[in-house]
């Protein structure tokens, strides 16, 4: 099998589209360059500071979703280990850590190799999934540096489900 390498015009910048569904949801955005547009959201836990980036060479749009930790040295190594566990229970996406600004970032990708358009729906989706990833392990990484919980206990914490009403 080979791998032939073709040119595709694309009749949209990927980051376009973006700045569209930003546009009709109202949403602060600041676009830096033709390929990247970034936006604060207000979540429930933390501010969310997410960019989009296309990346031609990858034909991916990619997403950096970040919040803003302060990570001390005594600290790092129960933040790598939580980071471990929460890509483990993660289906798409990943948690990486900025060391040098203290930065806690969920990363994710939209592949549209072949010319292929992102459409309003892919974007929501990409967008609301990565807030939702971060909403949910954002105590986590807060009961870790703030609270000097252990990762395993910080996990079981935000992963616990309460069932019924009292």
């Amino acid at each position: 099998m080979s791998m032939v390498e073709f040119e595709v015009e694309r009749q949209l910048n990927p980051v376009d589209m973006i700045e569209y569904v930003a546009s009709n949801n109202d949403w602060s955005f600041e676009r830096s360059g033709e390929d990247e547009i970034a936006m604060s959201i207000e979540g429930r836990w933390a501010d969310y500071h997410v960019s989009f980036s296309w990346m031609e060479d990858f034909e991916a749009l990619h997403l950096a979703c970040a919040f803003d930790v302060d990570v001390s040295e005594s600290r790092l190594n129960e933040v790598v280990k939580l980071l471990f566990q929460v890509n483990g229970q993660i289906l798409m996406g990943h948690f990486d850590l900025w060391q040098q600004e203290g930065v806690v970032i969920f990363r994710q990708a939209l592949l549209l190799a072949g010319g292929a358009e992102p459409t309003n729906q892919q974007v929501e989706v990409l967008l609301s999934s990565a807030l939702e990833t971060c909403e949910l392990y954002f105590q986590a990484f807060q009961f870790v540096l703030q609270s000097g919980m252990d990762a395993r206990s910080a996990m079981d914490t935000v992963l616990f489900e309460t069932v019924g009403e009292a």
